[in-house]
């Protein structure tokens, strides 16, 4: 994973551990539990999709090289 995406996931980390920490200030309910863990499921949808975009990212890239390699070689 890039380095971006490792400073996205701690900074989603960190948001939603202050998150958890302010609800449970007062005592944990069953609303705060179920918040917590909404929150928690987004933050890793959101990180696999930030992993998924790298990867595509990635396949583009390779792609347009090989293309590259296969349009050079067909002019010699």
């Amino acid at each position: 994973m890039s380095d971006m995406s490792d400073l996205k996931r701690d900074i989603r980390d960190t948001k939603t551990d202050a998150k958890e920490a302010w609800r449970n200030a007062d005592g944990e309910s069953l609303g705060d539990k179920v918040a917590n863990t909404t929150d928690r499921a987004k933050d890793e949808l959101a990180n696999a999709g930030d992993e998924l975009h790298e990867q595509a990212d990635e396949a583009s890239r390779e792609a347009a090289y090989q293309q590259g390699r296969a349009d050079e070689m067909s002019r010699r």
